[in-house]
């Protein structure tokens, strides 16, 4: 099979052709027909997180090279292990990615995602930037029917991570807003999600013209760029007090910051993104203002199953999707860290 792989840390991918895995016990070998391009791709590429000041995340410990990213897939299921009769060959579907050890006590509550041993697909194990994946399991082979293909493969990371995101904050009282800011795939996906989930309470900000004229057009009411002098206290003025939550789909010390001085006493700040840095956080003004900061990071194979379903209601506008060649990884993920992209690049084998 050809895949896309990672064969040193900082450097493009390589294409490589490698023998096509056969299932056994409770496997599943899906077809790849799709995979989505997720800037956290560009984290694994690379090798390191920045965490600012100079520090980085080193991510390199978990995997094997020459290694297969891609985690959000969409596909048919080729053939599967003997032990598999809850599904069949033939079948398209969508693969839950956030695969856990199976033994920890985070697996044990289903939360798989945050399970500290994953063997997630595309993170820990190889992924769908290849014309096949190989899943251990039946029960994370979802379906996505009447859901277009290469949209259904993207809710399983842009999708579910910011539904799960949008679940942290919680039933919105009468008249109280909430920001969303950081517009790319996770952002703009996090934006329809939004509308569904809670209506017109949702405002949105991002640094780019283009991307705020896209969120518009995917039905944003108020939009702002987060770097004009003072709008902040515009936003707190016409909020009356500040927000009820932000979520922030960008992950930097200058999108954090901004974050928390738009929220309200009591506000809650849900970081999401993983652009790197960090913030100086005073500690008798958290308490004072009555601040929360939540990581949220992917989301649980029950979230995944309940987006699905409202996806499926037609309830979740489809973002910008641009299809490319497997063979132009590369220059996908480029465009994606030159910050070219707005919606989702999805690679076809």
């Amino acid at each position: 099979m050809k895949s896309q792989q990672i064969i040193d840390y900082g450097k493009p991918l390589s294409s490589t052709k490698t023998e096509r895995p056969v299932p056994s016990g409770t496997q599943v070998l899906v077809s790849v027909n799709s995979c989505g391009v997720c800037h956290s791709d560009l984290h694994l590429q690379d090798g390191f997180f920045e965490l600012g000041n100079d520090r980085k995340l080193d991510t390199t410990g978990r995997r094997v090279l020459p290694f297969t990213l891609g985690h959000e897939i969409q596909g048919i299921v080729h053939s599967i292990g003997p032990d598999v009769n809850e599904i069949d060959i033939g079948q398209e579907c969508v693969v839950f990615p956030w695969i856990g050890c199976g033994k920890c006590q985070h697996c044990d509550r289903g939360v798989e995602n945050q399970c500290p041993r994953n063997l997630s697909l595309g993170t820990a194990v190889d992924g769908g930037f290849s014309e096949f994946v190989l899943v251990p399991h039946p029960k994370y082979i979802l379906d996505a029917d009447t859901i277009p293909n290469e949209l259904a493969g993207i809710y399983m990371c842009s999708g579910l991570t910011a539904y799960s995101a949008l679940k942290k904050v919680g039933k919105i009282p009468d008249g109280e807003k909430i920001l969303i800011i950081g517009l790319g795939g996770v952002g703009i996906m996090g934006l329809q999600i939004a509308r569904a989930l809670h209506g017109e309470s949702i405002i949105v900000a991002d640094i780019s013209e283009e991307k705020r004229e896209a969120a518009i057009k995917l039905g944003a009411k108020e939009v702002y760029d987060p770097y004009i002098e003072n709008i902040d206290r515009a936003i707190k003025k016409s909020t009356n007090g500040g927000v009820y939550a932000a979520i922030d789909f960008v992950g930097s010390a200058q999108s954090a910051n901004f974050s928390r001085k738009v929220l309200q006493n009591g506000g809650k700040l849900i970081l999401v993104g993983l652009l790197g840095g960090s913030i100086e956080v005073q500690l008798p003004l958290l308490t004072l203002q009555g601040h929360s900061i939540v990581g949220s990071i992917t989301g649980t194979l029950d979230e995944a199953k309940e987006l699905l379903a409202l996806a499926k209601e037609g309830a979740i506008l489809p973002i910008p999707i641009e299809s490319r060649p497997l063979e132009q990884a590369n220059s996908a993920l480029d465009d994606l860290r030159d910050g070219n992209v707005t919606g989702r690049i999805v690679l076809k084998p």
